[in-house]
């Protein structure tokens, strides 16, 4: 049986005219012999109302019923797709995640899915019908309905390529594929036609919005390969996939940035063994996390300079937990609102020279000021005054040359 996976995001199902219009891309996927699942995300914002909704009922709304609430949103766009593909003459129903079902582990609002029965939907995709199956939720081993974070329709679309052994997994979002970097930020970004997991996952952790972190993870490990399609353009997208798929002489193939970070520095923190897991143990605990991290030795070895960074969403909870922690001592607490993480991406960083000087050189023409500094195999990040965001994204994209 040939299958296809088919996704949308909730911008393409956002109203009643576009679901119409998805609905006629699913049937284009039909009349060519393919088997289609259809994975459906929330219409664009009602998430969001209902997560409003819950706030205005308690400021500590329970974790298991936000996880009932937010899910109702696929319910209500699934409906409407099998419903539009009935009035066009195609035998089709909606599937919620309990129905299936889709089974998950972890904790409410973050759980990831493990196993799919497959059963009664290949029995349904043997007779004929097209299955609707609600994206970012599953069922926990307490038969309670838990979701898979922001995005979470992603995830939920690639572990059904996995199961249901699908030869395509189609994502259908706002935008014709991944691209350079944000062209909102920089007109001149150009449309990556293919791009490696490792290269995606890095630019997704980075800031780049357009798939999950974790959605392109599990792909990643299961190997299965994602189109990144326009549902409102008859363009090509950008597939990911393996590594060795790629022909490509670019060291670097995108560039990230966030804009809602902030930065912390510890000053005059005494300086011993396990001073450092003692600043941040409370902040895992409260499921905070922490990005970049530098330390400075003081001359005398008994005093150091702690500065890391957080998203800005957690700056009050952070220096609330600090002023309390009594594990730990310092002088001062510095906080910077006004900065942005920026970072290249490629593999081919890996065996090339110079990248790291091109881009601190790059920076330095600009007069931009590096803040903080991390790196990994196929990545360098800095973090730079917020101001000076899109002159450097326009700098680094012509220094790699990315527009060509």
């Amino acid at each position: 049986m040939k299958i296809v996976v088919l996704k949308f995001g909730g911008t393409s199902v956002g109203s009643i005219e576009r679901i119409k219009k998805i609905s006629k891309i699913i049937l284009s996927y039909v009349k060519k012999k393919y088997k289609v699942i259809v994975v459906s995300s929330a219409m664009s914002g009602v998430t969001n109302d209902l997560l409003n909704k819950s706030k205005k009922i308690s400021k500590v709304f329970s974790s298991i019923e936000h996880d009932v609430l937010v899910s109702a949103g696929e319910q209500i766009s699934c409906a409407l797709i099998a419903g539009s593909l009935n009035d066009l003459g195609y035998k089709s129903r909606s599937w919620l995640g309990w129905q299936i079902p889709i089974l998950t582990i972890g904790e409410y609002s973050q759980s990831r899915i493990f196993k799919i029965k497959t059963s009664e939907i290949i029995k349904y995709l043997k007779l004929g019908g097209i299955p609707v199956i609600t994206g970012f939720q599953g069922l926990n081993s307490e038969n309670r309905v838990t979701t898979l974070g922001r995005g979470g329709s992603d995830a939920s679309a690639i572990m059904c390529a996995k199961f249901f052994k699908a030869e395509k997994c189609v994502i259908y979002t706002d935008v014709d594929g991944v691209y350079t970097t944000d062209p909102k930020t920089y007109k001149k970004a150009k449309k990556i036609k293919v791009i490696s997991y490792e290269e995606m996952l890095e630019m997704a952790s980075l800031g780049s919005k357009v798939m999950q972190p974790a959605s392109i993870q599990d792909a990643r490990l299961n190997r299965i390969n994602i189109d990144v399609k326009s549902s409102f353009l008859k363009k090509e997208g950008t597939l990911i996939t393996k590594r060795k798929n790629i022909r490509s002489n670019k060291v670097i193939r995108g560039i990230s940035f966030t804009k809602s970070d902030a930065k912390l520095t510890l000053i005059g923190v005494k300086d011993k063994p396990g001073v450092a897991a003692s600043i941040f143990e409370p902040l895992s605990k409260n499921l905070i996390n922490v990005d970049m991290v530098v330390q400075n030795i003081s001359a005398n070895g008994k005093e150091t300079d702690l500065t890391f960074t957080i998203k800005y969403d957690d700056l009050n909870k952070t220096q609330s937990l600090i002023k309390k922690n009594k594990k730990i001592k310092f002088r001062n607490i510095i906080i910077d609102k006004n900065v942005s993480k920026l970072s290249i991406i490629g593999v081919g960083m890996i065996t090339t020279p110079g990248v790291t000087y091109r881009m601190f050189q790059a920076l330095a023409d600009k007069k931009i000021n590096i803040l903080v500094i991390s790196t990994s195999e196929i990545k360098i990040s800095v973090l730079i005054n917020k101001n000076n965001l899109k002159k450097a994204v326009a700098a680094l994209h012509k220094e790699f040359k990315l527009e060509k």
